[in-house]
């Protein structure tokens, strides 16, 4: 259920160019809408980075130039392509290369002048090599889709000066080491895409920060706390599944446009927060597959958009409410391999199938529940979840923290 952005989308938008002055390239004024680089007035809008100035705007040739030394270096790097797609990248004419799209360019005048390459997609294309410090000489690039290569070692770090890309997908290669912070630095970066990678080591704060709208993580060797400032974040999805993190989810979970947050097969431990209640929009939450204890919190039910929610394979425990069986949009709700211990009045009308999940948990007259032996200690008995001592408002901030303590002796 990720999101993605799909070429065939977006290429439009990057080589559309008329008359009426879709710019895409440098500077420009009077009222034009441009994308890439340069700056301006008169009342353009902008899209990209950049600041200069329309008159020392590099011409379409002089780009093309730099677009054919940064391929030709890059090919160098590669050793190996047993789908021959680097045999069509031979001469001058960059255009023609498979992998590479280019758009049509025009100056602030509206004049043509020329080609520039807007977009790189070698999605499955099986290459074996390294991405080199020349590519950021394509400085007008939008969009660098990598999917399903053999590329590895480090991500150069003159990849931020790329100030017009928008979408970098480097998923499923055999990139390793720390976070590749340069790309945060990226101005433009909306959609981050580093899964299926061996990454290491903590993520940085500043990803929390940025001006993002997906960010894919999961199914590296990421380790250490998921940052507090997680809630930061305008993204509408983030997948932290299937990496090694610990300690709690984050309590500062207040941005309300998320749609989807994957939690799934790390070592987290605590309490659910009460903060989840805040992201109003969200549609799918997954905290399968970690060691969570104590109860839902009450915030759940103000979740009036979910549609799955997955809390199996947890240490999870109590009743569980009406307040959740209740959701109006829930599809699917999985609970199963915890030790909650009774169903609600709501819960118990559901019926077993159908997205709903209750099996082995140690519900008394349920099937498939775990043997009474197991039910006899549930894990983290001793612990328990801080909630906000008044009533929950779906809506309202939660002023302070919650933390998982246990009782006094």
């Amino acid at each position: 259920m990720e999101s993605s952005w799909l070429l065939p989308f977006l290429l439009p938008a990057i080589i559309i160019a008329t008359e009426a002055a879709f710019f895409v390239g440098g500077g420009g004024s009077g009222g034009a809408i441009q994308v890439g680089g340069g700056g301006g007035g008169g009342g353009s809008v902008w899209i990209g980075g950049g600041m200069n100035p329309p008159n020392t705007t590099p011409s379409s040739a002089s780009k093309l130039t730099k677009a054919y030394t940064a391929l030709q270096a890059w090919k160098s790097a590669i050793s190996d392509d047993p789908l021959g797609i680097l045999n069509s990248w031979v001469g001058s004419n960059v255009c023609s290369y498979k992998g590479i799209f280019c758009s049509d360019s025009l100056d602030y005048t509206g004049n043509p002048t020329g080609k520039i390459v807007a977009a790189i997609d070698l999605n499955h294309a099986n290459l074996k090599g390294t991405l080199v410090k020349e590519l950021s000489l394509l400085t007008d690039l939008s969009l660098l889709h990598l999917n399903s290569n053999r590329f590895s070692d480090e991500i150069p770090s003159s990849l931020k000066y790329l100030s017009s890309l928008t979408e970098l997908d480097l998923s499923n290669n055999n990139f390793s080491g720390q976070f590749p912070s340069q790309i945060l630095y990226i101005p433009n970066l909306r959609y981050l895409d580093i899964r299926y990678n061996s990454y290491t080591g903590e993520i940085p704060d500043e990803l929390f920060d940025r001006n993002l709208d997906a960010i894919f993580l999961n199914n590296n060797l990421f380790d250490g706390e998921i940052p507090e400032n997680l809630g930061n974040s305008p993204a509408s999805v983030v997948n932290l599944a299937n990496n090694r993190f610990t300690g709690a989810i984050p309590f500062s979970l207040s941005y309300m446009g998320i749609k989807e947050i994957l939690f799934l097969n790390n070592q987290l431990t605590g309490c659910i927060p009460d903060g989840v209640g805040m992201w109003a929009g969200l549609q799918v939450l997954d905290v399968s597959s970690n060691s969570l204890t104590g109860h839902l919190p009450d915030s759940l039910s103000c979740l009036s958009g979910i549609e799955v929610l997955n809390f199996g394979r947890n240490m999870l425990s109590g009743v569980l409410p009406d307040l959740v069986c209740s959701l109006r949009s829930l599809v699917n709700l999985t609970v199963s391999g915890n030790f909650f211990s009774g169903l609600s009045h709501g819960c118990d009308r559901l019926a077993v199938g159908g997205g709903f999940d209750f099996s082995f948990n140690c519900i008394p007259g349920r099937e498939m529940q775990r043997p009474q032996p197991d039910c006899a200690a549930v894990p983290g008995g001793g612990l328990s979840c801080l909630r906000m001592m008044k009533p929950f408002v779906c809506g309202t901030m939660v002023v302070g923290a919650e933390a998982a303590v246990s009782p006094p002796p």
